[in-house]
């Protein structure tokens, strides 16, 4: 099984990772602007199952540098995580066009022209897209000052997750969204600094490998909020 993971370097990203290559048959393209952690799991875990691909997913050169991946591997994709986010905390008003855009790009840009651009490397029988959202950017969820950028931009990525579930169903490739609530993570820390997540990174990613292995079986085109506390 061939899966592929954007924002791989830390976080939830990384411990995702971590998951899926002790999954056992699966090989895990790990995609990241730095990759040294990766390499570091690679050698601390003694794996043949991670392959560290430094990549800015924002660029479209880069871009194609991660479908010519897939394509020389000769192995169809199986599971994208479009994990990968970008995050400013600051008020509405102080927020510039190049922050914004800059926070759109990754979280919502880039998923969709990855995706778009990796269609052709998908596997035909049965395939998820599953992009990682936030409970900020789930409908009728407490909004917070500051997370203006964010949240519109996690909104962004639900309707595009539902968008995509019709749009892409004829080539049997399911698309969902998780829209996560607070985990202990350095983005969690620059959006309610002080704040102490419930759960622990590991811990999330455990059900996101869960998730993206079987829960195409269950949903396509769904939004869904999985958190225990606000935030």
């Amino acid at each position: 099984m061939l899966i592929l993971v954007t924002g791989a370097s830390k976080g939830i990203g990384l411990e995702l990772v971590r998951e899926f290559s002790e999954q056992g048959g699966c090989l895990v393209i790990a995609v990241s602007r730095n990759i040294t952690p990766l390499l570091k799991l690679v050698r601390e875990e003694n794996t043949h199952s991670i392959l560290p691909l430094k990549a800015d997913i924002t660029n479209p050169q880069h871009v194609k540098k991660i479908v010519q991946t897939v394509v020389a591997l000769e192995l169809k994709l199986d599971v994208l995580v479009n994990n990968a986010g970008h995050i400013v905390n600051k008020p509405f008003e102080s927020i510039t066009s190049k922050e914004l855009s800059s926070v759109y790009a990754t979280n919502v840009f880039a998923p969709f022209l990855l995706t778009q651009a990796l269609l052709p490397v998908f596997n035909t029988r049965r395939a998820h897209v599953l992009n990682i959202g936030s409970m900020g950017g789930f409908q009728g969820s407490s909004k917070f000052a500051g997370l203006s950028a964010y949240s519109s931009s996690k909104m962004a990525l639900a309707g595009l997750t539902e968008c995509l579930a019709e749009e892409l169903k004829g080539r049997s490739i399911s698309v969902n969204c998780l829209a996560l609530g607070a985990v202990q993570t350095e983005m969690l820390g620059r959006a309610f600094p002080g704040y102490k997540a419930p759960l622990q990174a590991h811990e999330m990613a455990v059900f996101i490998r869960d998730f993206a292995l079987n829960g195409h079986r269950f949903f396509n085109g769904k939004v869904l909020p999985v958190s225990s506390t606000t935030p």
